[in-house]
């Protein structure tokens, strides 16, 4: 991977960027695209734009969610301690103990989350998963009124970790899930702008994915597009106790490609057409089966007014939903390389229709 990309998207992680709250990554997502592409900009629902080769044609839309899971404060005690809710998908294990940054109107705010020891817990409940509304955070506040000066009730939290890089030409960080995605589809856009495409290319970086699909909704509304890629992280399957889950879900291995899924929610001559290009290109990939609709922002896209011929690449993620998700740099950069050559090979020409 390029320094450049590769610094970009530890930027892009280091974002404070929940469901709801991403304007921090969008920024930073912004102020990259606008180093090539033709137009940059942001709606009202937070989705960020980046359009390449403007005034060609067929429109092509490449989405990736920029949102991570989270947290948000509900209420101030008169101790001066926070309690939140989820925002996205947790492992209450995952919770407690934790370093976390609220992000305030003025800032991160470090804290972290306090639990009651076990030494003072009864044996019952120490055998029990504690529940979110048994956890609070500590910024070290001495009362509310303190507390109040700094937070305000509805500010977004995230874990408290920076990414780092592991052997093997691996990364490991909070929020994987999905700002590669948002990374692969600007840098598929980025290829794209000096591959010359016939396709009016929208790479999208969207939002709130993480509680409904709601930003691929509306964003996918507005471009109207013919083709429609997404871009998702995919369970790996190449750790300890996954036997059953590769019989479900299929065998899937970092550093071996991205994940071309295949089934209802997938065009299928789009589908044949990513298959093509990676082995024209010499891109490994995988690929699964997915029998219905998919959890992903394309499941929406295709949805979108008369439909829309829908793709999906998944990047091989382990321990999904946990501050510790590790992708491989290879998978990433052979993701938005397989993308950005099977967008340049799309026409007007191309017919997306199955008879």
């Amino acid at each position: 991977m390029e320094p450049r990309s590769k610094e970009f998207l530890l930027r892009l992680l280091r974002t404070i960027s929940p469901s709801g709250s991403e304007r921090e990554a969008a920024e930073t997502w912004t102020e990259e695209a606008k180093t090539f592409a033709d137009k940059v900009w942001v709606d009202a629902h937070g989705n960020a734009y980046a359009l390449v080769n403007e005034g060609g044609s067929p429109r092509v839309m490449l989405a990736g969610h920029m949102d991570e899971i989270g947290l948000m404060i509900t209420h101030i005690d008169d101790q001066g301690f926070l309690y939140f809710t989820t925002i996205g998908g947790w492992d209450p294990q995952i919770l407690q103990g934790q370093r976390v940054w609220v992000r305030t109107r003025e800032g991160r705010i470090p804290g972290v989350i306090g639990k009651k020891p076990i030494h003072l817990l009864k044996n019952e409940a120490r055998e029990k998963v504690a529940k979110v509304e048994d956890l609070w955070i500590d910024i070290g506040a001495r009362n509310k009124e303190e507390a109040e000066e700094l937070v305000q009730i509805g500010d977004p939290v995230v874990l408290a970790y920076e990414p780092q890089e592991l052997r093997n030409g691996l990364l490991v960080a909070r929020g994987i899930d999905d700002k590669v995605g948002a990374f692969v589809v600007l840098e598929a856009a980025r290829l794209l702008s000096q591959l010359s495409p016939k396709a009016e290319v929208y790479a999208v970086a969207t939002v709130q994915e993480e509680v409904g699909l709601r930003g691929a909704r509306t964003s996918a509304f507005a471009i109207d597009p013919k083709v429609g890629i997404a871009v998702d992280v995919e369970f790996a399957t190449d750790f300890p106790t996954m036997e059953v889950e590769k019989k479900k879900l299929g065998a899937v291995e970092l550093g071996k490609g991205p994940v071309l899924v295949r089934g209802a929610n997938i065009n299928p001559k789009l589908f044949e057409l990513l298959v093509e290009t990676a082995q024209a290109e010499g891109i490994p990939y995988q690929w699964i089966g997915a029998p219905g609709g998919t959890g992903t922002d394309a499941n929406v896209i295709q949805l979108t007014r008369a439909g829309v011929a829908t793709g999906l690449l998944g990047v091989p993620n382990r321990y999904m939903h946990s501050p510790c998700e590790i992708v491989s740099l290879e998978d990433l950069e052979n993701t938005y390389k397989l993308m950005a050559h099977a967008v340049a090979r799309i026409d007007e020409s191309m017919g997306f229709e199955l008879l």
